[in-house]
């Protein structure tokens, strides 16, 4: 499985494990987002993000090794370990306690929709999926990509009218915790963005 590095970019998406919706309603969708938030927004920043029913596609990049390290300085048994460790050995644990905080979001939001509705076992599938992304080229075609999901799906005809995906945030001026300037600088500005958003690019 690849690893996740400090500094780099990843497409990281998930489905839900057999043919039930991960998200019902409203409410589910905030959820997640809270529980990202808690779980993921300490060792990653969040570039861009698209939530459908039943799977989700967003593209992060993991914070600097030292922002990660400071997470866990506190902890004695890290700390041992990763006095000891050589380069390659602090690397593969901070990759597994990055994939640790996706475990827990999962987790958290397994047990919490389980409860609410009233059912048992996994609602995702096992191991989420990544891939390492650098060319810049593939970011205009893979943000594009995720945003038209709800669009290929045939939810809506358009990205902005999906709620539940990062697009509304770029375009807008409000406070957000999304990487809007980075996503901005990849397309030269907003009116390439919204550009490029008339219409789905091929992978």
């Amino acid at each position: 499985m690849e690893p996740l590095i400090p500094g780099y970019y990843y497409h990281i998406y998930n489905h839900s494990n057999g043919k039930e919706n991960l998200f019902k309603e409203e409410k589910n969708y905030i959820f997640f987002l809270q529980k990202f938030k808690k779980h993921v927004i300490p060792v990653a920043d969040i570039c861009v993000y698209c939530i459908m029913p039943n799977h989700f596609h967003i593209l992060i990049q993991i914070k600097d090794e030292d922002d990660i390290l400071h997470l866990f300085a506190d902890s004695l048994s890290w700390s041992k370990v990763l006095q000891t460790a050589s380069i390659s050995s602090k690397e593969e644990y901070i990759s597994k306690y990055v994939s640790k905080q996706f475990s827990n979001l999962f987790s958290a939001y397994t047990q919490a929709y389980n409860g609410l509705y009233t059912r048992k076992g996994s609602l995702f599938i096992k191991n989420f999926k990544r891939k390492r992304i650098g060319d810049e080229n593939y970011f205009i075609r893979l943000i594009n990509y995720i945003h038209f999901n709800p669009v290929t799906h045939g939810f809506v005809n358009k990205p902005s009218q999906w709620k539940y995906s990062s697009y509304n945030a770029i375009v807008s001026k409000k406070p957000t915790q999304i990487k809007r300037e980075q996503v901005l600088q990849w397309f030269g500005g907003l009116a390439n963005f919204m550009y490029c958003h008339l219409r789905p690019m091929e992978l």
